[in-house]
């Protein structure tokens, strides 16, 4: 098995060259789309339309974001594997669903970041995360709601984010956003930790015919995220108005996206991921996208409506925005810092410490099929575990099979729960 320095060397290097493919495609997407796109006057909310290519075109403070719509089957009722092995370097996207980096387990087994934040915001599906700190979670969403971890790499650390086929009686279908959000100078070299965000205390905004739109960082008008940003963190300070919003569309429904706070110094842009293709339905500030996907630049300082007025097909959008940090970006691979020179010492230092070492047996985690939804902290020395809320709506939509793990996962005995009436109450009496 390769060490974490081999890995370097290896699974790394690959994952670099295979970025730089991508970064070309998109690059050619973007020079082709800025051709022909469409350039608006100050009047309108829109400043211009782009393809998403892979990774999507971010404004600063953001570095990267991906959507991953992975079309995972009915999961072995052995494991948790995927049907078929991966190659190390699995991103077809002709494919129902990639391997990614993994080998039977689809994901990013564990691997170094430097001088940034990762925010994992997963809508549908299931991801297992650990890290070098020992800290551990198992997070997703229903499809409705969504779970979002913000991870501080800061100095340096290492983590893994695995796709376990958790359900062996229907798909795994995973929808997952990665972004990557730049640190400033002063707090590249912060403390290592990650946040979870449970999808149970998500707060929103509501339009029209059902439209919705969930905060996971920041705020819309009068309606802030669940909790702050990591104390670290660009967007602790609320003049840099950061944020993270994911707008869902039925057909033939609308929302309005309020102002950022902060006007037109922060920086927005809104990426239609689903929507009709090949016709504008997908209505972004009174104009069509082009295609029914792609990304849309905004001014941050107006309103924006977003329209699905497609007769069958959903809408949705993801919403970036942030004052920008105006720092010089030297970026390679895994590491993020201002200089060339710091990029190399990173590298360096990785050689040399390995960020403190991988203190699990395996490079790719997974966690058992009965493990509820959980996050687990160490705090000077001590551990810490939580699991998601809890909530008499959420206990009602469960099934026998799942309340029973929702109790074992608490430690509480399932002994004479036979009826599913009885495991309901068990978990009601959870919440006094």
């Amino acid at each position: 098995m390769k060490g974490p320095i081999d890995r370097l060397s290896g699974y790394v290097v690959r994952s670099e060259d295979q970025t730089q493919l991508h970064f070309t495609v998109a690059s050619l997407l973007v020079s082709a789309t800025a051709a022909i796109s469409t350039m608006f006057n100050s009047s309108t909310v829109v400043k211009r339309f782009g393809a998403l290519g892979f990774p999507f075109q971010t404004p600063d403070p953001f570095l990267f974001c991906v959507y991953h719509n992975d079309k995972f089957p009915i999961g072995n009722k052995d494991n948790m594997n995927a049907p078929r092995r991966g190659n190390g370097a699995d991103f077809d996207w002709s494919q129902p669903y990639r391997m990614y980096h993994g080998d039977v387990i689809s994901g990013f087994p564990q691997h170094p970041h430097r001088g940034f934040e990762t925010m994992t915001l997963v809508r549908e599906g299931t991801c297992d995360h650990t890290d070098s700190l020992g800290q551990a979670g198992r997070y997703g969403g229903n499809g409705k709601a969504s779970d979002m971890q913000w991870m501080t790499a800061g100095k340096g650390c290492l983590h893994g984010e695995n796709f376990p086929l958790v359900h062996s009686d229907k798909p795994n279908t995973l929808k997952l956003f990665q972004i990557w959000i730049n640190l400033p100078a002063k707090s590249k070299f912060s403390e290592p930790s990650f946040s979870m965000y449970w999808a149970e205390n998500s707060a929103f905004i509501e339009g029209e015919n059902g439209a919705r739109c969930e905060i996971s960082a920041g705020r819309l008008g009068s309606v802030s995220a669940s909790s702050p940003p990591p104390p670290f963190s660009w967007g602790a300070d609320p003049k840099n108005d950061v944020g993270l919003f994911l707008a869902t569309l039925p057909p033939n429904s609308k929302i309005e996206i309020p102002p950022a706070t902060e006007g037109s110094v922060i920086n927005r842009m809104a990426y239609v991921v689903e929507g009709a293709l090949g016709v504008e339905t997908s209505i972004v500030g009174g104009k069509g996208v082009p295609g029914g996907r792609g990304f849309v630049e905004l001014r941050a300082e107006l309103p924006a409506l977003l329209e699905n007025r497609h007769d069958s097909e959903e809408m949705w959008v993801l919403l970036l925005q942030g004052r920008p940090i105006g720092e010089p970006v030297a970026q390679r691979g895994p590491f993020v810092m201002n200089t060339d020179k710091e990029i190399q010492q990173a590298f360096s230092d990785y050689r040399q410490t390995a960020f403190g070492g991988w203190p699990w047996a395996e490079d790719a985690v997974v966690f058992p099929r009965t493990q509820t939804r959980f996050a687990e902290y160490v705090e000077k020395g001590i551990k810490r575990k939580e699991f998601a809320p809890l909530t008499r709506e959420r206990i009602e939509t469960l099934s026998s099979k799942e309340m029973k793990n929702e109790l074992m996962s608490r430690q509480v005995s399932t002994a004479g729960l036979a009826e599913k009436d009885d495991l309901k109450q068990a978990l009601f009496n959870l919440l006094q």
